[in-house]
């Protein structure tokens, strides 16, 4: 490939923890060629959740990394993906998903819109507080932690992806 086709490509495809997202492939399938949303996904199909984020959506899905992951306290993770927590690991993934195809710019309007932050409901059903620092999108959870919008509007065919660098809690 030329570097001229390359530099195409990767304009129409995002590159997200190394491999390019497919505006035509589904959430789920795109988020497990990144090697930065592992954990993601491993949490995604130990809930059972794959197949509803396969689905037609759309899905606004904030995306923590792996490094997101791994901020948690030891032992955080590997509790999560007992079977036994199943339930609980369903409220944080779901607290991950708003419903529709919210966009960086649909994002900043409902921000500017609110005086300065917006409320996003989740499927999980308690509420995000979105806001801007500088340029960036910041999402505050139920506890209080914030999580930056590292990349904004992957592209999906059933909704949009934005990566985050912290996991949100319920």
């Amino acid at each position: 490939m030329s570097a001229e086709a390359d530099a195409t490509a990767q304009t129409d495809n995002p590159m997200v923890g190394g491999a390019p997202m497919f505006a035509d492939r589904d959430i789920v399938t795109n988020a497990a060629t990144s090697k930065d949303h592992t954990t993601l996904v491993a949490a995604v199909q130990a809930a059972g959740l794959a197949d509803t984020l396969k689905g037609p959506g759309p899905f606004t899905v904030f995306a923590p990394t792996n490094a997101a992951f791994e901020k948690l306290p030891a032992g955080a993770v590997d509790g999560l993906l007992k079977p036994e927590m199943k339930s609980d690991l369903t409220k944080v993934l779901t607290y991950h998903v708003v419903p529709g195809n919210v966009d960086a710019a649909a994002l900043v309007q409902q921000i500017q819109a609110g005086g300065g932050s917006a409320k996003l409901k989740t499927v999980e059903g308690a509420e995000l507080t979105a806001k801007l620092d500088g340029d960036t999108v910041t999402l505050t959870d139920a506890k209080g932690d914030v999580a930056r919008v590292t990349t904004a509007d992957v592209r999906q065919s059933n909704g949009v992806i934005h990566v985050i660098d912290t996991v949100l809690m319920p």
